[in-house]
């Protein structure tokens, strides 16, 4: 089974954020809790973090990224 990491709302205006810089590459296992990503809004730069244990699947690897829009998956390692 897979879980979606996306951009939470981070702010009252927040609308988007950019991906600056992965801290895991794809394939990677990773752990719940986990820090996968940096984003930066016009406002904070924050770390998004893995919301179980299990491989990282990026799907977007740079860019714009809209609030709720998908960028990675965390798919169980027995998948």
């Amino acid at each position: 089974m897979k879980e979606d990491v996306f951009l939470p709302k981070l702010g009252l205006t927040t609308t988007e954020g950019t991906i600056d810089k992965w801290l895991k590459n794809d394939g990677d296992i990773v752990k719940s809790g986990e820090g996968l990503v940096e984003i930066t809004t016009d406002k904070i730069t924050t770390s998004i973090e893995s919301p179980k244990d299990g491989i990282l699947q990026i799907l977007k690897e740079e860019g714009t990224v809209q609030v709720g829009e998908v960028f990675a998956e965390i798919i169980d390692s027995g998948d």
